[in-house]
């Protein structure tokens, strides 16, 4: 089982502050404004000349750029109490407020407040720069986590082909590990001395089937044959199952079976073994009038022209497994494709 190594503590301690400093604009642009509106109290003009009147207001702070006027006032229980109302047309205001006095007679403390423009710089920081920073480090985390999602550092390589590589001897299987298979192994047998000894057969003009039929129901071995075939002839074997190729994108199989096809002839001699070929072999008759499924049948069509474009001579042996026979395409079957069929049955000897 794979296990997950430590995180990175950079990276953590980066989503810490990325999340502390966001959780620190929404408190001081939404809640703390909340907070502070809840401790002044909203009260209308003709209380706050009431006020004045009484003699309870202390100081009185007037903002001509937000048209307010706050002022702490003591109420009847001698506690200080922060009131806000707006500016009116009152051309006696003023006087009236240097006129006031204050609970303790002396007369009340009146200010305004002297409008400051903000830095074009900090403007530019807080309203455009810092969003946008925000933004962009959310948008990076969710790609992140989609990229993951979607298969990690793979996840673009849709036309790659997904074919595990047994180098040489690697696959660990040799015909003295499959039992009860006489005839199979016997057929196949041929395919290993040509890979072993491929100089004997251009000699003489031969070459072999191009690809090789594994037929059999499930639980019988072909895909034990198929690396038993490789381990005997000590070449590369590809292994793949059909359903690899076919993707939830068109045209992803046919360029996964131009990579896969482009691989093997690199590492020639080589076994390439697909298992499930119905998957995609399916035939293309069009039964009841629907049509077939577009990726799966460029990916057949792939696979076939695959199949006439390469050299027999090169060493390349292709083998395919299947349990569904009837149900392939027939241009599969013809000669120069897998014209060379093996029946896999059940093993009749312990």
């Amino acid at each position: 089982m794979k296990t997950r190594g430590p995180k990175n503590p950079n990276k953590v301690l980066l989503y810490y502050c990325i999340g502390a400093l966001v959780a620190l604009l929404v408190f001081n642009w939404l809640i703390f404004p909340q907070m502070m509106r809840g401790a002044v109290t909203e009260v209308t003009y003709n209380q706050f000349l009431s006020d004045l009147e009484a003699g309870t207001v202390v100081a009185v702070e007037e903002d001509s750029s937000a048209g307010t006027i706050t002022y702490q006032m003591k109420d009847e229980n001698g506690r200080d109490r922060i009131c806000q109302t707006a500016i009116v047309s009152d051309p006696d205001r003023v006087d009236r407020i240097l006129l006031a006095t204050g609970p303790d007679g002396e007369a009340v403390q009146y200010g305004g407040v002297v409008p400051t423009q903000a830095s074009p710089a900090m403007n530019l920081l807080f309203r455009v720069v810092l969003p946008v920073i925000i933004m962009a480090a959310a948008g990076q985390l969710l790609m992140r986590y989609m990229f993951k999602k979607m298969g990690g550092p793979n996840a673009m390589s849709f036309g790659k082909s997904n074919a595990k590589v047994y180098v040489e001897a690697q696959t660990g299987k040799t015909f003295a590990d499959v039992a009860g298979q006489d005839e199979a192994k016997e057929a196949l047998a041929e395919i290993v001395d040509f890979l072993h000894n491929p100089g004997k057969y251009n000699s003489i003009g031969a070459t072999l089937p191009k690809g090789a039929l594994l037929v059999g129901p499930p639980g019988t071995g072909k895909t034990l044959l198929a690396k038993a075939v490789a381990g005997e002839a000590h070449v590369p074997f590809f292994s793949i199952s059909g359903s690899d190729f076919v993707e939830m994108f068109v045209g992803v199989g046919a360029s996964r079976v131009r990579d896969l096809f482009k691989e093997a002839s690199k590492m020639a001699p080589c076994i390439i073994f697909i298992d499930e070929i119905d998957t995609i072999g399916k035939s293309r008759d069009g039964a009841g009038g629907i049509g077939g499924n577009d990726e799966r049948e460029q990916t057949l069509n792939q696979l076939l022209t695959e199949m006439d474009g390469f050299d027999g001579t090169k060493g390349v042996v292709i083998l395919a497994a299947t349990n569904r026979p009837e149900s392939l395409d027939k241009a599969l079957l013809r000669p120069g494709r897998f014209d060379r069929r093996i029946t896999v049955d059940r093993p009749n000897l312990a």
